[in-house]
């Protein structure tokens, strides 16, 4: 009878340290899925391959942005990010910054002509 108490103590207390590891896991888990994926795609004006550099190469230094794609064709860029770190209009004003209007903010007029050549879209 002694052993048998013996055993089921010992099944009980597997059984809780196991259920604590799993709810340790089911957090984890949690916070890695609570992230806010977005994908949203708007004009960037540009014009050639060193503009197609430019506008992906700053979309995805910004945290929280996972891609970027932009088509020249189209004007547009396709980007993924965290919703929860960054915003279409933090893309934007980035673009901006560096010289490529948007649908919401224009690039200033010394920054754009300060651009290569090539890569002069206004008319």
């Amino acid at each position: 009878m002694k052993n048998l108490l013996i055993i089921i103590a010992a099944v009980a207390l597997l059984t809780a340290c196991g259920s604590g590891g799993s709810k340790k896991n089911a957090n984890q888990q949690k916070a890695a899925t609570t992230t806010e994926q977005v994908h949203q795609h708007f004009v960037v004006n540009g014009s050639c391959d060193m503009c197609k550099d430019r506008i992906e190469k700053t979309a995805k230094s910004i945290d929280g942005v996972s891609s970027a794609q932009w088509d020249a064709e189209t004007q547009q860029i396709h980007v993924n990010f965290d919703g929860s770190k960054t915003s279409v209009d933090a893309i934007s004003k980035a673009l901006a910054k560096v010289g490529h209007d948007t649908e919401k903010h224009k690039a200033d007029q010394a920054t754009y002509d300060a651009l290569p050549g090539c890569c002069k879209y206004r008319k």
